[in-house]
């Protein structure tokens, strides 16, 4: 198994994840990255249950939680009521060992995996300018320097190089909407009473939310209608949006900033050949519910056991299962359920935001209905499914 060489495009959490359980099965793994390190870009935060679990057997999920921010509730409320649906992840606790949600810098996993790797296994400043593969194996060049091995994945995200040279469509769309994110020490808990780790907020004619992590807040705005992006990035609008939902607030401190595009895409194959899609790679989907980052940890865990297994001598066929299995959970779960987050919260009209509001809070007070929401939010049910497609 250790002549069964895998080349690994990007060094991302789902790249490393997946070189980490290769590894861990015996088998020979290069990883490439373009960045000079581990980037701490200010991206994913939220692990939903079921990817704790996957992690807790290393010591991954103990890591994490060091590093993080046990949350065991979310909500969906009104800024001017403070009205809320909350849901609390104990109903979970027959369905997972870690009925929570976890808030921790993605940059965490991906320097607690990288740890577990030999030396040498990821090469960064590394740029992969060409893949392909022909009746010898996959090939790939990077900084000039040609490799060759038994398999490609490309965790590349979502202007993936290894996509194009499968030939996927990146089929979806884009949002028309631009998101804000900002860190901030300012404490929110001590002017919005009674918020949760997590929440997601109805302001008048838009919409923001507020995730905590350990020593920060994490603050997703929008621009307001009719401003540019540049504007709405500066520190001034960002810091008047603030105000305009805590009048107490003043001028923030921002510890950081980015603006971003939301897509929903799914690529239209995982696989050609010995060349395979994992993560943003092969789908990209809005952050509302944090499905992104988890979603491609699972692409990781399901391929690495596809391949360990046919590099010690299953069939080939088996890896046909990887995108039978993934592909369908990534459309019709994952894509699905961020898509209808993003449409619940983005909805203006006060009375259908009502209507959303109480049948949520019916939802939450029932707990077999909780529970039912909550195994699907949190990616459980998804899993699950996926169990049974062949």
């Amino acid at each position: 198994m250790a002549q069964k060489t895998i080349l690994i495009v990007g060094a991302g959490p789902v790249g490393l994840t997946l070189a980490w359980r290769l590894v861990e099965a015996g088998l020979d793994v290069k990883v490439f990255e373009a960045d000079a390190e581990i980037s701490d870009q200010l991206r994913a935060s939220t692990f939903h249950p079921p990817t704790l679990d996957m992690l807790a057997p290393a010591g991954i999920t103990q890591k994490l939680i060091d590093k993080g921010r046990i949350t065991p509730t979310w909500q969906i409320r009104m800024q001017s009521t403070g009205e809320k649906a909350e849901f609390d992840l104990a109903v979970l606790k027959d369905d997972t060992d870690h009925p929570y949600r976890l808030q921790c810098r993605q940059a965490e996993l991906s320097r607690a995996v990288h740890a577990l790797l030999p030396e040498g296994t990821v090469q960064f400043g590394a740029e992969v300018t060409e893949v392909s593969q022909d009746a010898s194996g996959v090939r790939l060049v990077a900084n000039g320097e040609e490799y060759r091995g038994w398999a490609i994945v490309g965790c590349d995200g979502a202007r993936s190089l290894v996509r194009k040279a499968v030939g996927a469509e990146f089929e979806g769309t884009t949002y028309p909407e631009s998101t804000i994110l900002v860190t901030t020490h300012f404490p929110f808990e001590e002017h919005l009473e009674g918020l949760s780790g997590v929440n997601y907020i109805w302001k008048p004619g838009g919409t923001y939310s507020l995730l905590r992590l350990p020593d920060l807040w994490r603050v997703s705005l929008h621009p307001q209608e009719g401003q540019e992006v540049e504007e709405a990035l500066s520190d001034a609008s960002i810091r008047a949006q603030t105000r305009a939902v805590v009048p107490e607030a003043g001028d923030i401190d921002i510890e950081e900033k980015r603006v971003y595009r939301v897509h929903r895409r799914v690529a239209s194959t995982y696989r050609k050949g010995m060349m395979f899609l994992c993560g943003d790679a092969a789908h990209l989907n809005s952050p509302k519910g944090g499905m992104g980052l988890n979603g491609g940890v699972h692409d990781a865990f399901n391929l690495a056991e596809k391949l360990a297994a046919v590099a010690a001598g299953e069939s080939d066929a088996l890896l046909d299962l990887y995108e039978a299995q993934r592909r369908p959970i990534a459309r019709d779960d994952i894509l699905a359920q961020a898509d209808e987050n993003r449409r619940r919260m983005n909805t203006t009209d006060p009375e259908e935001r009502i209507n959303h509001l109480r049948r949520l809070q019916g939802i939450s007070a029932d707990p077999a209905k909780a529970r039912e929401f909550l195994l699907r939010s949190s990616m459980i049910s998804g899993l699950r499914r996926m169990a049974e497609l062949a």
